[in-house]
């Protein structure tokens, strides 16, 4: 008698219902009105408005560049595939659907590494927003590693605490730190108009539009703008499993935030190009060095300045969450695939959350933001971060791109050609930026270095990745 087994691949379908029968168990608290806050925060990066100051009166003309070579490509390619695939792990799942496993894991091992990079560094951004708003006799924490590492350790506790708990409170933290985030911008925007006095040269252009210069510097910088700034559409689609309506909602948050990011970017980076000179200009925390200069003279009124300083360590914090939420998300629906042991994809009885995953991701990004200090200044420490995170996170980008291009068969639907024009305008710009990922735009110490660092903490990273998966297949 013939005893042997064979196995058969799963189709599309029979993945597609196994992912949406795990995510039944979720509760959905998240609706429009929650995601269109939870894309302000996440998007809307503060020291972005620094860096892009750094071009001077070419930073509009650098803006719209990024806007129409990556952000709009950005978001009808993630529009058009959370519409076809509203599922729990967004890219995470996109990508298993349209290619295999494999891309699936390396995806969201990226996406999770990059995650890490950035919470790691969320202590030392507080610890600045702190240091300004209570004025110059706290400009020496900035620099104190014990401080940074004192307020990470609370951070992440609180973070574990919050997450545990769920969307239930965490869509509170990132609403809130949403309402903030745009009152602050808003601060900053309209400051030049009541403190121009005090602007560089007591000029005040918003809207000046000067013909960009290609230079090795300014492209590097305009690649940042693009693939640092101009990003995040897609993380919400990680808790899809939790969102109301995923495939519509998620899709009319992108559109209705997309408007208001780019006007906080733009009209942010004037009222810093107003006030510091280019090369003045703190790349951690341009916009509360902004708001310290403009309310310094200006007699009790300057309290608003120290409130809205405040205003950025909230966003901050709300951001943490949101990264926390999607870092947590990732390794547990690798555990429903059995790429990761499927300790990571328990759920607390109560809440319903990874809770397993969200201790193991607290312990590691306490662990990175201490060695992220070791041996270096604070802005070199916040670039390597900062790049070697981009980089990560470029390469999750390379792959989204990609099944517009390249993976619709296996989905048995065929792309458009303006969607397929507009991916490879985002392929192309993020191939640049991880080609300019390498160079700081801030002085370091060594060049060599710094590019060595970056290159030797990717490759490394990814080694790690791909031999956990190939690991777990074996098992």
């Amino acid at each position: 008698m013939n005893t042997e087994t064979t196995t058969t691949t799963p189709t599309v379908t029979e993945l597609e219902r196994d992912v949406e029968a795990r995510s039944a168990v979720f509760k959905k608290e998240l609706g429009l009105f929650d995601l269109v806050l939870t894309q302000v925060v996440f998007v809307v990066g503060t020291f972005w408005v620094g860096w892009a100051a750094r071009l001077g009166s070419q930073q509009s003309a650098f803006w719209i560049l990024a806007i129409l070579t990556f952000y709009v490509p950005l978001a009808v390619a993630v529009i058009f595939l959370n519409r076809l695939m509203p599922y729990e792990g967004g890219l995470y799942q996109w990508s298993k659907l349209a290619f295999n496993d494999f891309v699936a894991f390396m995806v969201g091992w990226n996406l999770w590494v990059f995650a890490i990079t950035i919470l790691a560094g969320t202590g030392l951004v507080v610890t600045t927003n702190f240091s300004y708003a209570i004025g110059p006799p706290a400009a020496w924490i900035r620099d104190s590693r014990t401080m940074i590492m004192l307020i990470s350790v609370v951070l992440v506790t609180a973070m574990v605490v919050a997450a545990t708990r769920g969307l239930a409170l965490g869509k509170w933290v990132h609403n809130v730190g949403g309402v903030v985030h745009m009152i602050t911008f808003a601060v900053l925007i309209l400051l030049p108009l009541f403190a121009i006095s005090r602007a560089l040269g007591g000029r005040y252009e918003p809207f000046a539009l000067q013909l960009p210069t290609f230079s090795e510097y300014n492209v590097n910088v305009g690649s940042k703008l693009a693939l640092g700034a101009l990003t995040g559409f897609e993380y919400i689609a990680i808790a899809a499993g939790e969102t109301r309506s995923p495939a519509k909602n998620i899709a009319r948050s992108v559109v209705i935030s997309a408007p208001i990011i780019a006007l906080m970017f733009i009209l942010g980076t004037s009222s810093v190009v107003a006030f510091i000179p280019r090369g003045d200009i703190d790349v951690i925390g341009p916009i509360p060095q902004v708001l310290s200069i403009g309310f310094g003279s200006l007699g009790w009124v300057g309290a608003i300045g120290s409130i809205a300083i405040l205003g950025i360590a909230v966003r901050t914090i709300a951001l943490m969450s949101i990264y926390f939420v999607g870092n947590t998300r990732l390794p547990m629906v690798a555990g429903w695939d059995r790429l990761l042991p499927g300790w990571f994809s328990r759920l607390h009885a109560r809440y319903k959350t990874p809770v397993n995953s969200i201790l193991f991701v607290g312990a590691v990004t306490l662990v990175i933001g201490v060695a992220s200090l070791t041996g270096v200044h604070a802005h070199e420490a916040f670039q390597l971060i900062d790049n070697a995170g981009g980089v990560f996170y470029a390469l999750t980008y390379l792959v989204l791109f990609a099944i517009p291009l390249f993976g619709m068969k296996a989905l048995g639907v065929k792309a458009p050609w303006w969607l397929k024009i507009a991916c490879a305008s985002g392929f192309i710009v993020t191939l640049i930026y991880i080609r300019y990922s390498i160079v700081p735009i801030t002085n370091v110490e060594d060049l060599r270095s710094f590019g060595l660092k970056i290159i030797i903490t990717v490759v490394v990273a990814n080694v790690v990745g791909v031999a956990l998966y190939v690991l777990r297949k074996r098992k």
